[in-house]
């Protein structure tokens, strides 16, 4: 009995954090100010009606993006694992990590060439130096797996 209380409390523990993480947690920071801990951004890729969305985990890196934001970017491959966009202007490092690797899904930016990298594949390299982890696509599209340029528009979802 004393387990079934246990695997209840953890299934309720669980829940909570589901909830807690899927509403974008709001931390205030004091009386006037709060900040967003999880930002959402839609994607749109020319040609298609379906529209992609991703989660972005709050940095200063991530903050430095969304004052770019909305952007319309021409898509390449590279390495037949990630699409590439050079950035209008680079983005801020501070408080980053020195390195990622990238997985299949994630939004990335590449500090040392100032570019975007949506990773459709897990990274053939493995560990990057300069390689900033932003977040995550909530899918892959077909689109980018194919070896021609794709334009986009990245707007954020308020």
């Amino acid at each position: 009995m004393a387990n079934h209380r246990f695997f209840k409390g953890l299934v309720s523990l669980c829940a909570l954090f589901s909830v807690t993480f899927a509403s974008y947690a709001i931390k205030p920071q004091d009386k006037n100010q709060q900040r967003v801990s999880m930002m959402k951004i839609r994607i749109d890729i020319d040609g298609t009606q379906q529209p992609l969305f991703a989660t972005l985990a709050m940095s200063p890196t991530v903050e430095d993006f969304a004052k770019q934001l909305p952007l319309t970017l021409t898509l390449k491959d590279y390495d037949s694992t990630e699409k590439i966009a050079d950035l209008p202007t680079k983005l801020t490092t501070q408080n980053a990590p020195h390195g990622y690797a990238g997985k299949a899904g994630d939004l990335t930016y590449y500090a040392p060439w100032g570019n975007l990298a949506f990773f459709y594949k897990d990274s053939h390299v493995g560990y990057a130096n300069g390689l900033i982890f932003l977040g995550k696509l909530d899918a892959i599209p077909q689109a980018f797996k194919q070896n021609q340029p794709i334009k986009i528009s990245i707007s954020q979802i308020k």
